[in-house]
């Protein structure tokens, strides 16, 4: 065996590879079905359309080599990101934006832990027409999106997220944005991985506390809270986020839910200068998270099934499998996991 492929015995050994029972494209179709299903509806699948019977616990054991493969990857492109670039080049690439966002995932014997979920994307533009004048205005959009996510703490994805943004041209973008749900994780990562960028809280999650604040003051669907809160959605739109926290603060003054109320306000407030949603539509930038949001739909949707439990070690082999996929990348990623160039 070759030196240059000898370092690589023990994970081909693990995924079969090595005793000639498997092709490695078909370890590559097997691993790519189980980032989209359970292991053993990709057992199923297999059998019926290639007449295979591979144990679910094979195709495991493919997946775990394949996922530590692409961890070691993504280790790699997040120490390359941490070392400062040899020269700036100059500004002249598209305009670029992040987001990120959070989703739960059930860890055995640690309970439900949240994997951060982080979109990179370039910033188009797209014509759309008003509802409410008919006309057709140019509205800014994410185009070609990728994805990272981490099961564990900010430091880390933080890291990952300013190694995928820089492998994507970051350091070239003429202007770039970072929207988020108003955590304080995100801003804080912003601040430090992003500092330069436009920040701005996401469209929908603030409406979604406007919401809140309409039925605390006028009660759940009553004619009053629906009119609250289309007044509230057009003056914050308008950029009057303060004006709507200093409102909340007043009718909290000796109301019934007055925390609930203080609570709402302090987010409109400690948020207002991420709210300038009239100005960064009318610059072409998108104002809501769709691509985080989606990308936390898509990890629930395999790793937050009826009843499923996951391995720590099983989820962080799983998830750059799966955020590969999303990204449209899994087949280039296997290939320069798989097939290293020569030392």
């Amino acid at each position: 065996m070759p030196a240059a492929r000898a370092g690589f015995f023990p994970l081909d050994r693990q995924m079969g590879l090595c005793e000639g029972r498997w092709s490695e494209g078909l370890v590559r179709e097997a691993v790519w079905l189980s980032g989209q299903a359970p292991f053993e509806h990709v057992e199923a699948i297999l059998q019926r359309l290639r007449g295979l019977s591979i144990s679910d616990s094979s195709i495991w054991r493919m997946v775990q080599g394949c996922g530590e493969r692409f961890r070691a990857l993504e280790e790699r492109q997040r120490q390359e990101a941490m070392v400062p670039p040899v020269r700036w080049e100059p500004a002249r690439g598209p305009r670029m934006g992040a987001a990120m966002d959070g989703t739960m995932v059930h860890v055995r014997g640690e309970g439900w832990k949240e994997v951060k979920v982080g979109s990179v994307y370039q910033v188009g533009r797209r014509a759309v027409r008003e509802e409410r004048t008919g006309e057709l205005v140019v509205v800014g959009e994410a185009e070609q999106t990728s994805y990272v996510a981490h099961l564990g703490g900010p430091e880390a994805f933080g890291e990952l997220m300013w190694a995928e943004a820089r492998r994507r041209g970051w350091l070239r973008a003429r202007d770039s944005q970072v929207l988020g749900d108003g955590a304080p994780w995100i801003w804080n990562l912003a601040g430090l991985h992003f500092g330069e960028s436009l920040q701005l809280v996401d469209w929908y999650h603030a409406v979604e506390h406007l919401g809140v604040a309409a039925r605390l003051l006028h009660g759940e669907g009553t004619p009053e809270a629906r009119r609250w809160l289309c007044r509230g959605k057009e003056r914050l739109y308008q950029g009057q986020a303060a004006a709507i926290a200093q409102e909340l603060w007043q009718e909290a003054d000796g109301a019934e839910g007055a925390d609930l109320l203080n609570r709402e306000a302090g987010y409109f407030q400690h948020n207002q200068h991420r709210m300038s949603y009239m100005e960064m539509r009318e610059g072409e930038w998108p104002i809501g998270s769709g691509p985080v949001e989606s990308a936390a739909k898509q990890i629930q949707q395999r790793f937050g099934g009826p009843g499923m439990t996951w391995s720590r070690a099983g989820a962080e082999h799983m998830l750059p499998i799966r955020t590969a996929i999303m990204s449209n990348r899994f087949d280039e990623l296997w290939h320069t996991a798989h097939h290293p160039p020569p030392n």
